[in-house]
């Protein structure tokens, strides 16, 4: 693949998840999603909506005040730039694995069939799927208010599952995300209290393989690339 061809990929990924111009200064806009599951509540779906449309708000925002920020006043310690730059990065990811998120759940007909491209691919790289499965869970249960996510690493060209704390923490580079199931207190506490493995458990059995095999289609390409 050629290099113009690689950027269209990179750009069509990222528009699947956020629709809009990312430029200098970039704006955003949230996309709307069907979440038609009955494993979440009315009160729970709606807040967690209202919550992703702040999170792209305060990201436009920022974007839009890095294009007028001062770069000539800027330190390692403290100052406007660094710390627009901090939370331009903690928001950039909020939304995108948001989005990511509300994407690939809530399909009340999840079906995987063992000859698609994701079932091929996790079976591959983790020796079987349901060793997948296995670790998939564990990274969930392991993260502190963020995410378990999987995503192929350009570097170890394979898919890897990881543990993101908040929204910026444990963020490797060079990963493109095609599984992710946000695992915060505010995603799940209010149907399922403390029972997050319930939670994860009703989220993995409505996950939108159709849409998770686009991603897996992307990564392929990408795997070319790299």
């Amino acid at each position: 693949m050629k290099d113009d061809e690689f950027i269209k990929e990179i750009k069509l990924a990222i528009n699947d998840s956020l629709s809009g111009v990312l430029g200098e200064a970039y704006v955003t806009e949230p996309k709307t999603f069907d979440l038609r599951t009955d494993a979440l509540s009315d009160k729970t779906k709606q807040y967690r909506r209202e919550e992703f449309e702040d999170i792209v708000e305060k990201l436009n925002q920022v974007s839009a005040e890095l294009d007028g920020a001062d770069r000539t006043a800027t330190k390692s310690t403290t100052s406007d730039f660094r710390r627009l730059k901090i939370e331009e990065a903690h928001l950039m990811n909020a939304a995108f694995l948001r989005a990511l998120h509300f994407e690939n759940i809530a399909d009340m007909g999840s079906n995987l069939t063992m000859d698609s491209l994701s079932y091929i691919r996790l079976a591959r790289d983790f020796g079987s799927f349901e060793n997948w499965q296995k670790d998939f869970i564990a990274c969930c249960l392991s993260s502190r208010d963020g995410y378990g996510i999987t995503g192929y690493s350009v570097f170890l060209k394979r898919f890897v599952n990881l543990v993101i704390d908040t929204e910026s923490l444990n963020v490797p580079i060079g990963v493109y995300p095609v599984i992710v199931l946000d695992v915060a207190e505010g995603a799940y506490y209010r149907d399922y209290g403390n029972r997050r493995r319930e939670y994860v458990f009703a989220m993995m059995k409505e996950f939108n393989w159709n849409k998770i095999e686009r991603r897996f289609d992307k990564a392929d390409k990408i795997a070319k690339v790299f």
